[in-house]
C-alpha cells in the first residue's frame, strides 16, 4: 500500500457566493506530515479543504490517501481526522464523495490495524472494545473505490466504541443515507461528510480499558454534518444522535425517525463545539448553515 501525506489547497471560491464548482481543483503544495509516521498537528494548506472543520490546538491532524495508479504521483484522500491524544479517540473524521471516490470497485477488507500515522504511545491495539463494537466513523462501505482505501477505514483511529445494537441496528441507517446520496450524481456533484462521537467532558459514557492499560473514551452522542454541492449551490444538514439502543432491527429505521434527529449545522456547532465547513465563504456559510430541508435529503 502506498501512503501519502499531502497538503492541499482548494481552488479559490467566489467570496460571499453560495456556490461551488462542479469539480474542485486541488493544488499540491508539498508534504504535510511525513512518511516517518509523525502527524502534523496544524497543517496549513490542507486545512483549507472544504470538508475539514476548524482544528483544535493540541490535537493531531492526520490524513490518509492512496495513489491513483502505480505510475502516477497523484493521490486521492481517503479520509482525514483530528485525533485527541488524551481521549485516544478522534474528535471527527472527514471525507467526501466525488467523481474519484464514489465508485464501487472492491469489497470490505476487514484489515484491522493500528493507525501507522499515530505514534505508538497513542495506539490502542486492534482487538474489539470490551462491551462495545469497533464502530467505523468513515464506514467501510464509504470507501469502495480502492482496496487500499477500504483497508485504511479499518485503522483504529477511525473506530469508536459503539453499543452493538446502536452500531448494527441504528447507525447503519445514517451510513446508508450518506452512501446513497454520495453516490447519486443527480443529487450532488460533491458531498462533504464529517462524522464523529462526542469526547468532551460531560458528553461521554466514560471510558473502556484496553489490555495495554490505556483508556479510550466512549461517546454519549454521535453527530453527522453534511454539505452537498450541486449545480453551483450548497445545501447542508446535521444529525445529533444519542448513543443508546433504540430498539430497531437492522435496516428497519424509518426516515421519520432519522428526521427527528436532524438539526442545522449552526445547532450542531453549538452542541459539539466544532466549527464545521469553515472554508465556505463567510456569506455562504451564514446562509447555508442556518437551515435545512428534510425533503432535499429524502427525509
Amino acid at each position: 500500500m502506498r501512503k501519502h501525506f499531502h497538503v492541499f489547497l482548494l481552488a479559490a471560491l467566489l467570496a460571499g457566493a453560495a456556490s461551488c464548482s462542479k469539480t474542485e481543483n486541488e493544488i499540491l503544495l508539498g508534504g504535510g506530515g511525513s512518511s516517518s509516521g509523525n502527524p502534523s498537528p496544524q497543517p496549513s494548506g490542507y486545512a483549507a479543504r472544504m470538508e475539514v472543520p476548524a482544528l483544535k490546538t493540541g490535537n493531531l491532524f492526520i490524513q490518509h490517501s492512496t495513489a491513483v495508479s502505480s505510475s502516477s504521483k497523484d493521490s486521492v484522500m481517503t479520509y482525514c481526522l483530528e485525533f485527541d491524544p488524551d481521549k485516544l479517540h478522534s474528535r471527527w473524521v472527514a471525507f467526501r464523495f466525488d467523481d474519484r471516490t464514489r465508485g464501487k470497485e472492491t469489497s470490505r477488507t476487514d484489515a484491522w490495524a493500528d493507525d501507522p500515522s499515530l505514534p505508538a504511545r497513542y495506539q490502542v491495539g486492534t482487538s474489539t472494545f470490551t462491551g462495545y463494537t469497533r464502530g467505523h466513523l468513515c464506514a467501510s462501505a464509504d470507501r469502495l473505490y480502492s482496496r487500499d482505501a477500504n483497508a485504511q477505514t479499518f485503522y483504529m483511529s477511525n473506530m469508536s466504541p459503539q453499543l452493538y445494537d446502536f452500531n448494527s441496528n441504528y447507525w447503519t441507517s445514517y451510513e446508508n443515507l450518506i452512501q446513497k446520496k454520495g453516490r447519486d450524481t443527480g443529487f450532488a456533484d460533491t458531498l462533504y461528510v464529517v462524522k464523529g462521537g462526542t469526547i468532551e467532558d460531560g458528553q461521554t459514557l466514560g471510558t473502556v480499558s484496553r489490555t495495554s492499560g490505556k483508556n479510550v473514551v466512549v461517546p454519549k452522542y454521535y453527530f453527522i454534518a453534511l454539505l452537498k454541492c450541486k449545480n453551483n449551490t450548497y445545501e447542508s444538514i446535521g444529525f445529533w444522535v444519542e448513543h443508546k439502543n433504540y430498539g430497531y432491527a437492522q435496516y428497519s429505521v424509518p426516515s421519520s425517525e432519522m428526521a427527528n434527529h436532524a438539526v442545522t449545522i449552526d445547532r450542531l456547532e453549538s452542541l459539539t463545539g466544532i466549527d464545521f465547513f469553515p472554508n465556505l465563504p463567510d456569506a455562504a456559510e451564514k446562509v447555508v448553515e442556518a437551515s435545512y430541508s428534510l425533503a432535499t435529503w429524502g427525509l
